[in-house]
């Protein structure tokens, strides 16, 4: 078991998605930011359904940089409530995993 996890990030636009995946590798929040192109969600909310075009971000990161990455996503997403759902990675390659932890954690390149 390792403490990487896969966290999941929805944006309304790619610039918006862009800004904030280059904000969360800047900060060592994330290893790697996936931007994935634009796909449909629905959803319930203020008592409707909603259909809207986003922009998925995969992003690779470790529990203890969680509760930073969750707090620095809501300060700078537009919406008022970001998606932001983590699920553990239970295994994965260890060349990968150690990578990972090693560029989220280095003080310098």
């Amino acid at each position: 078991m390792s403490d990487a996890i896969v966290v999941f990030i929805t944006a309304p636009n790619y610039d918006e998605a862009s800004r904030l995946a280059n904000l969360l590798v800047d900060e060592r929040l994330a290893a790697c930011v996936q931007i994935l192109p634009q796909m449909e969600s629905v959803y319930r909310w203020q008592g409707k359904i909603e259909r809207q075009q986003e922009i998925l971000l995969i992003v690779k990161s470790v529990v203890a940089k969680f509760d930073e990455l969750e707090k620095r996503i809501r300060e700078a997403h537009s919406y008022d409530t970001p998606e932001i759902v983590a699920l553990p990675i239970n295994r994965g390659s260890q060349p990968y995993l150690e990578w990972l932890s090693a560029s989220i954690n280095k003080s310098t390149d």
